[in-house]
């Protein structure tokens, strides 16, 4: 062996040594990462209003609103947009749009003179609906005071006078019976700590003749199938990461939605395929303008967080352990 090879041999065994160590660090770092990513960081608390508390944030913080507009829900595809590249062209915030009609069209509602809008967040839909039907009257109600001190606002901004907000909890309404011909619920049923009593008190408020409809995620029915530890592992992350107490099945809002005894002509719907698209999508927008976002380092982890669990609730809708729960009834006009 050459002086140069005896120099060399230690150096390269050194150089692996030393990459093997960079290696194993570097691992050691994304499985910690991977790890406190899959940590729920917001986990419901009924006691500390933590649906509220994280609401009343992101309103506070505007980036929820900069990038999803003014409507907090997913958007609806037609086939082409879900399968062209770029989604066909279509706009992130157009989609919700879209979604807010083809509900209005699901919910079989013909120009109703009093809405509720349960889970109305900084209310758009409440806005749209007020719009499309001037002679009514529409009613946001929301747990966050910071939503409906946004939703006052844009209203006014907007010149939308019969469009009026409360802060107001959906599972103890303060509403004499009968009194919408409309109850919509958009999104807001994830929340509910007590299914039951949301279908219950959305009936009770509800006109005889009027209809319901809601939208909501939901998990699919387990049946002869039990969720596997992997699965109870995701639907675990998904309630504690968003602040959910748990979701409950499309069929167990249709039987919860027959039980109230004030509801027929129940029609129940899994729109998982039309609203998939969103997830990624609200992730996209945030990179082609991630600038909002740059300049405010603060809300840098919480952002990756947000990102992690759109992700997350992606994979979770197209393998079918989510679904996304459409429901609508009427209450019999003789009740």
């Amino acid at each position: 062996m050459g002086v140069a090879q005896f120099v060399a041999a230690p150096l390269a065994l050194a150089n692996r040594g030393m990459l093997g160590a960079v290696c194993a660090v570097v691992a050691l770092a994304f499985a910690w990462l991977a790890r406190v990513l899959n940590t729920p960081s917001r986990v419901y608390d009924k006691e500390a209003n933590s649906v509220g508390r994280e609401y009343d944030a992101w309103t506070s913080e505007g980036i929820l609103e900069y990038y999803w507009g003014e409507h907090i829900h997913l958007g609806y595809y037609g086939e082409k947009e879900r399968k062209g590249p770029f989604y066909g062209g279509k706009d992130f915030i157009e989609a919700k749009y879209d979604f807010i009609d083809k509900m209005l069209e699901f919910s079989q509602a013909q120009a109703p003179l009093k809405v509720l809008d349960v889970g109305c967040g900084i209310g758009g839909t409440s806005r749209y609906i007020a719009k499309k039907f001037p002679k009514a009257t529409v009613t946001g109600i929301t747990i966050s005071p910071e939503q409906q001190r946004r939703a006052t606002a844009l209203a006014a901004e907007r010149g939308v006078s019969n469009a009026k907000f409360e802060v107001c909890d959906a599972l103890d309404m303060t509403y004499e019976d009968n009194t919408f011909d409309l109850v919509w619920a958009c999104e807001s049923g994830e929340h509910m700590p007590d299914k039951v009593k949301y279908v219950e008190e959305m009936a009770r408020v509800l006109k005889p003749g009027g209809r319901i409809v809601i939208a909501t995620w939901c998990q699919r029915e387990e049946g002869d199938k039990p969720f596997t530890p992997k699965e109870r592992d995701t639907l675990d992350y998904l309630y504690g990461e968003w602040t959910h107490p748990y979701f409950i099945s499309i069929e167990e809002y249709g039987r919860i939605m027959q039980r109230t005894g004030k509801l027929q002509k129940i029609v129940t719907a899994d729109w998982a395929t039309e609203t998939i698209p969103a997830w990624r999508h609200s992730v996209w927008v945030g990179v082609w303008d991630p600038w909002p976002v740059i300049r405010r380092p603060k809300l840098w982890w919480k952002v990756i967080r947000d990102a992690w669990c759109l992700e997350i609730m992606h994979r979770a809708f197209t393998n079918g352990l989510m679904q996304y729960g459409m429901m609508t009834a009427t209450k019999p006009a003789t009740n």
